[in-house]
């Protein structure tokens, strides 16, 4: 499985609008699993300045991704979907 990253627009005037968009993503993930296809929701970051949320999941492909957001009422706001590779910092400061 691959790691994706979802972004979109989110306005900081919308204070519930955060925990709104969480619980869907979180939500349309199970759904997509118990439908067959396997998606993972992992976490969300939210940048208030920037007015921009980022969501985190895991998946077979970006298309898995796709047909959840498809079916968000909020899909008209997705800005971005990008594959993202794992990796970890060791002490030494070096990628692994």
């Amino acid at each position: 499985m691959s790691e994706f990253l979802v972004e979109f627009y989110l306005s900081r005037t919308d204070a519930a609008a955060r925990g709104r968009s969480v619980r869907r993503a979180r939500l349309a993930a199970e759904k997509q699993t118990r439908q067959g296809t396997p998606v993972r929701y992992l976490r969300s970051m939210y940048l208030p300045d920037e007015e921009t949320c980022f969501l985190l999941y895991e998946a077979e492909s970006a298309e898995a991704i796709r047909a959840i957001l498809a079916r968000d009422p909020w899909s008209e706001t997705h800005l971005r979907i990008e594959s993202i590779d794992a990796w970890t910092i060791r002490l030494d400061g070096r990628r692994s």
